[in-house]
């Protein structure tokens, strides 16, 4: 039984997951790269510690304190990729964590991925899917193997994230000549994520690669015009090209499929229609 759950990176979505699971009586440590942020957590009943993989001096000074909050039942690594800052920086941090946990037993470990590792072909990707088609994609793959050897090893791939304070219609709002038009929107919200995480905590078949996605996909054009409008802003404009109806009724290119959490775990989307989250996203 899981009574104990160490979140790594709390976060826009590891913030949430923590008070979640707090509410619903788990006991929940969470990291924070600096000592007066992970102190605030304290204010939602969630006991925070600072953890800052890039100083190796503080894991040095502070390895007790640091490997009696990972001492848990359940390990969720949540750390942001910023592949594009600091190509080698994530796969450096992931390692020094690992090294932390060495001596630790987890009863469940969920690390957090990214559909980022789907390369943009047309048709239907399951978890199988993955390749390293590019030098991002490939650093994930290598990031997700890091705590492989682990026991009871969960993946979520989440695809792309919105909810409160991350409103798609922001994404796109006043670009012209975009292409694209009727690509399907492989999206997910906040909730949705945390439900299926939190079930994949406490549900103990739950093992491997789970992608977590809208079931639904409609086209770019139709969700971000959609969504500028909501907010009053200004609608992407596509190319002409991909303007017609029947472009409209159905989206073409990647459609990440999350079919398998929905059929082993019987999870339920809040959101299965982007649409339908767009209002949730305020």
């Amino acid at each position: 039984m899981i009574k104990t759950v160490g979140i790594v990176g709390c976060g826009w979505f590891g913030l949430p997951l923590a008070q979640f699971l707090q509410e619903r009586g788990t006991k929940v440590y969470g990291s924070k790269r600096s000592q007066s942020a992970a102190e605030e957590l304290n204010v939602f009943g969630i006991n925070g510690f600072q953890l800052d993989l890039d100083d190796d001096e503080h894991l040095a000074s502070n390895h007790q304190t640091i490997t009696n909050a990972l001492n848990v039942d359940c390990l969720v690594v949540n750390i942001p990729p910023g592949l594009t800052k600091a190509p080698n920086a994530y796969l450096q941090r992931l390692a020094k964590l690992k090294q932390l946990t060495a001596g630790l037993d987890y009863k469940k470990l969920i690390f957090v991925s990214t559909t980022g590792v789907y390369p943009a072909i047309d048709g239907v990707l399951t978890e199988k899917d993955a390749q390293a088609h590019s030098p991002v994609s490939e650093k994930l793959l290598q990031a997700e193997q890091v705590f492989s050897d682990k026991p009871n090893m969960c993946v979520v791939r989440f695809a792309g994230l919105v909810g409160p304070q991350r409103h798609p219609g922001r994404f796109l709002a006043a670009k012209k000549d975009l292409a694209g038009g009727t690509s399907a929107v492989n999206i997910v919200h906040l909730n949705d994520c945390i439900a299926a995480v939190s079930q994949l905590i406490f549900e103990s078949s739950g093992s491997g690669i789970y992608n977590v996605c809208a079931p639904e996909h409609p086209t770019r054009q139709a969700f971000y015009v959609k969504a500028a409008n909501m907010l009053g802003l200004t609608a992407p404009e596509f190319l002409e090209e991909v303007i017609d109806h029947h472009a409209l009724s159905s989206a073409t290119g990647k459609l990440i499929c999350s079919q398998r959490l929905v059929e082993e775990l019987n999870f339920e989307y809040q959101f299965s229609d982007p649409m339908d989250m767009l209002e949730a996203c305020e």
